[in-house]
């Protein structure tokens, strides 16, 4: 069963990321250890579709390894 939109945000939120608004249905999400953004489109209830599931991960794998890089 997916997930649901609220719960790769709330991922997102805890590990650091910050929402900014975007168009309509999208949010964007962006940290300072990562490059670029990560784009959530959908009302929160929603489930999550796998690409986004995936990038969410990914996004988040990319933070902690910087951060273990970090002195």
């Amino acid at each position: 069963m997916p997930r649901k939109l609220r719960e790769l945000e709330a991922e997102l939120s805890k590990e650091g990321f910050t929402r900014q608004p975007g168009k309509g249905s999208h949010r964007r999400w962006v940290h300072p250890l990562y490059p670029g953004h990560v784009s959530i489109a959908g009302h929160s209830k929603d489930d999550a579709k796998p690409y986004q599931e995936r990038e969410v991960r990914q996004a988040i794998e990319q933070v902690r390894e910087a951060k273990r890089r970090q002195p």
